[in-house]
């Protein structure tokens, strides 16, 4: 699944993302040249610990993950569990 199909699957599930968080979304997976998978995987953390899209916590996920060189969502939860940055 893509990370635009995804957006579309918690949006159908009440999720609201204005057109500015999108942005933020997409910036933030080309800036730290991001699969989709690892955006989804930063998005679905993100919204699990903060409640609500939270930009800057968002690209900090993914700036982690660039720089321990994660590249797998299995990766990025055992990373941010090994980390205990937040429970999964």
């Amino acid at each position: 699944m893509g990370l635009e199909e995804y957006l579309q699957l918690l949006e159908g599930k009440g999720f609201q993302f204005g057109e500015d968080a999108i942005g933020f979304i997409y910036f933030g997976k080309q800036y730290t040249d991001a699969s989709d998978e690892l955006a989804r995987t930063a998005l679905e953390l993100t919204l699990k610990a903060q409640k609500r899209f939270d930009g800057s916590f968002y690209v900090s996920l993914l700036e982690m993950f660039k720089s321990n060189q994660i590249t797998t969502r299995a990766e990025a939860l055992k990373f941010i569990k090994e980390k205990n940055i937040l429970a999964v």
